[in-house]
């Protein structure tokens, strides 16, 4: 990316699902192209706004809208499903529609309201194949072979998740990072520690790649659901407790459909300052 139009102030949202937070900026009639360094900067929570992960809608001829998605680092990320939900309703309250289609890197995925403020997005298929995850060597995903046998899942991204006796016990902060930059995975990776509380019911917590600890990760409440279905510990629809609250998972012939909360928080504008101070 590259800064343009640093001359004029620049209008951004900021909205969470779940506690998952993120800077949304409207490009669909034009406006500043931010460059990796102005990502990271307006991602600094005490000198900038902070986020998890920043959004920029775009046009796109065949969808109602595309999303481009920018981790804390300024590297981009493939997709985030919790943003992809809170853009989605953003534009519906804007149109008045019930459903639509936004475009991410993983295709075009369908967007509806669920009932009760609640927002449902297809994730699509899961990547199952070690190539596709991606992994750096030719193995079965189903349990990697690395301390904790984890499920390694691509949902446009890629996932390492881990089933463990507690997920609250585990010291994310060190074994997050640990294993997002595991030589298995070429990418870096989203790193879960979930462990089940009940029948279809999932207590799960979330490093991710390029940001950190986050409240919830939607791409990675897919992603988990699909390793647990796919082990055997539950079924192919589940309820997930995240640090920020609860999302509901449904893995149909269809795809991965993603149900949750969405909050627009406030609208803001950076500077001409400020965006100065990023080129």
């Amino acid at each position: 990316m590259r800064d343009t139009g640093s001359s004029s102030p620049l209008p951004f949202m900021k909205m969470h699902g779940l506690g998952n937070d993120f800077v949304v900026i409207d490009r669909r009639g034009g406006g500043a192209v931010l460059s990796e360094d102005s990502v990271r900067r307006i991602g600094d929570r005490h000198r900038g706004v902070g986020f998890d992960q920043l959004a920029v809608i775009e046009t796109d001829p065949d969808a109602d809208a595309r999303l481009v998605f920018y981790n804390a680092d300024g590297s981009l990320s493939g997709a985030c499903g919790n943003a992809t939900r809170c853009v989605a309703r953003h534009l519906m309250n804007e149109t008045g529609r019930s459903s639509l289609t936004l475009r991410t890197d993983r295709g075009l995925l369908a967007c509806a309201d669920a009932g009760n403020g609640l927002t449902r997005v297809n994730m699509g298929q899961p990547l199952l194949d070690w190539a596709d995850v991606p992994l750096a060597d030719a193995m079965e995903t189903l349990e990697l072979p690395i301390p904790g046998a984890p499920t390694a899942t691509g949902m446009g991204n890629p996932h390492c998740t881990f089933f463990v006796e507690d997920a609250e016990a585990v010291d994310l902060a060190s074994f997050g990072p640990a294993y997002e930059h595991h030589p298995l995975f070429p990418e870096r990776t989203n790193v879960q520690v979930a462990h089940l509380i009940g029948k279809d019911h999932l207590r799960m917590r979330v490093w991710e790649r390029g940001t950190g600890i986050t409240l919830a990760s939607g791409s990675s409440s897919c992603a988990t659901a699909v390793a647990a279905a796919r082990r055997g510990l539950t079924g192919r629809s589940v309820r997930i407790d995240l640090d920020g609250g609860t999302i509901h998972i449904d893995w149909r012939e269809d795809g991965v459909h993603m149900t949750g909360p969405t909050a627009h928080v406030f609208d803001g504008v950076f500077t001409p300052a400020f965006l100065g101070e990023t080129a």
